[in-house]
């Protein structure tokens, strides 16, 4: 059994360290107690999913000028969790009130796409302080502990949302609603390997007003420069980036482009586990799957994730570059304010596709603005991100006869409407054997054409690496509940199409089969 802490607001500061310390009591789930069978995902997908799991009072701040919700907004101690350690949530609620959180396990489940995993509350909820803007700007919160959890044993792998919702007040207070996100991962050796690209999902995050890799009211170049940190010791704001997504706050950007892979995956029963960028740093844990996969927005990676997926390709694992503007942008991590691996990202330097490609950052903004560049992504993923890196576009085939195209019955010059966007791959690299299988044009501002590839090369053991050079891949697989069609640059993707989910099968078997 799990007990859940509940922290009273009278609890003084020291006797609720010490309560904190007293929830080791939970019992302790071990990591070895996981199933190791390839059907966990489909065993785990035949139990019952919940109707309810979305937001549906969802308030933000200032409305769509604003990125939080006072009315209730949290954040996790940690990006990723393995079963049996723990895991804390800090919740900030205004006014006070009772509030619970909901998790849910992310995935098919008979197309409800999420399962009821446990429910914690009711909790004593206060405003919790928003931190000034420290050095660099960052805003790091240091706020005290609503609930701790010890992952329970037979908890899969996964994406798991907590939903926070307000109880409602005698006086009709609406019950507000946001998320908090984490990623369950285990050790075991599964088929397929998801990375969750939770880098990207902070580097955008602009709680509580501004406060982005992106935004640096003191410097002209802020959208490519090295002078802001920030830290994952906040909420996830609501997405604004390319659309208004007020439904995703506090997820994130998984709702907006990679849940409909995970639904697609488990819906059609491969076997797959799930890790944080953070989980990358040594090769190790993808060494032990077939494939792995890079889904939607992954732009920014530490080197050590560069040098890990480098190093798994060269040995025979399967690389899917189901993403668009991958590996662009070198974001090394550090500690937090107490001593926490991993907590905080800066964007360091650029990969060196942004200073090879067609449309360079000038030699001079590089040189003044950076100590280094990064290593060549294009070398890895097989292209590379061209300036300007975003817009959209048509994914037009090239190569009909590759068995990629199998069963798809495309010809050379068939069309994927809008499936080319929000950002994506140029420029392919010099890899012997590399082919291009899909390019055309994709239209910056709606107007500026730039070029796209989409490529394939033949690793070691009949390994490979794909890049399907488009942030918007997944939208061709599945339409779940909960997520939200987009539009970029004048053009708009157009939902599940029958010849992008037959290429994924074909790389996923052909990963998988070998």
């Amino acid at each position: 059994m799990n007990r859940v802490l509940c922290f009273p607001r009278a609890l003084a500061g020291t006797a609720r360290l010490v309560l904190v310390a007293a929830v080791a009591l939970l019992t302790p789930a071990l990591a070895s107690a996981e199933p190791a069978s390839r059907d966990l995902v489909r065993l785990e997908n035949e139990k019952p999913g919940a109707a309810d799991w979305q937001l549906t009072y969802v308030r933000i701040d200032k409305g769509e000028a604003g990125f939080r919700c006072c009315g209730i907004e949290g954040y996790c101690s940690r990006q990723s969790v393995a079963a049996g350690e723990p895991i804390e949530f800090f919740v900030s609620a205004e006014p006070e009130c009772q509030f619970t959180i909901e998790i849910f396990r992310m995935g098919y489940y008979g197309g409800k796409g999420a399962r009821l995993m446990q429910t914690l509350g009711p909790l004593a909820g206060k405003p919790q302080a928003v931190p000034p803007a420290g050095a660099r700007r960052i805003r790091e919160c240091r706020w005290e502990p609503s609930a701790r959890l010890v992952i329970p044993a037979d908890w899969p792998s996964g994406v798991y949302l907590g939903r926070l919702s307000r109880v409602p007040n005698p006086d009709g207070t609406m019950p507000w609603q946001s998320y908090v996100v984490f990623i369950v991962r285990d050790d075991r050796p599964a088929d397929i390997l998801f990375q969750c690209p939770d880098n990207t999902w902070q580097a955008y995050n602009r709680w509580p007003d501004s406060y982005s890799l992106y935004i640096d009211p003191e410097s002209e170049h802020a959208s490519c420069n090295n002078t802001v940190d920030v830290s994952f010791d906040r909420p996830y704001g609501k997405y604004v980036q390319i659309y208004q997504n007020p439904q995703s706050v506090g997820s994130g950007e998984f709702l907006c482009f990679e849940f409909p892979l995970c639904y697609w995956l488990e819906q059609h029963g491969y076997d797959v586990s799930y890790c944080s960028n953070s989980d990358m740093l040594t090769p190790d844990r993808a060494a032990k799957c077939k494939a792995f996969i890079s889904v939607g927005h992954d732009e920014y990676w530490d080197v050590r994730q560069y040098e890990s997926v480098q190093k798994i390709a060269q040995s025979g694992v399967c690389v899917l570059f189901l993403s668009g503007n991958a590996v662009c942008w070198v974001s090394p991590f550090r500690d937090g304010f107490d001593g926490r691996p991993n907590r905080i990202i800066s964007r360091k330097a650029p990969y060196q596709g942004l200073t090879m490609g067609p449309k360079p950052l000038t030699p001079e903004f590089v040189k003044a603005t950076y100590e280094f560049v990064g290593p060549d992504e294009g070398l890895l993923v097989g292209a590379r991100n061209i300036l300007p890196v975003n817009g959209g576009g048509d994914w037009v085939c090239a190569k009909p006869e590759h068995w990629i195209f199998a069963g798809t019955g495309m010809k050379k010059g068939d069309r994927i409407r809008g499936l080319v966007g929000w950002e994506f791959h140029g420029d392919p690299a010099p890899i012997p054997g590399l082919e291009v299988v899909a390019e055309g044009i994709a239209l910056h501002g709606g107007t500026e054409p730039v070029p796209y590839q989409a490529t394939i090369y033949p690793t070691v053991n009949g390994g490979f690496v794909f890049n399907a050079s488009t942030i918007f891949w997944s939208f061709g697989l599945s339409a779940p509940p909960g997520h939200m069609p987009v539009w970029s640059h004048n053009t708009r993707p157009h939902g599940p199409d029958e010849r992008v989910q037959q290429i994924t099968h074909n790389l996923l078997r052909h990963a998988i089969d070998r």
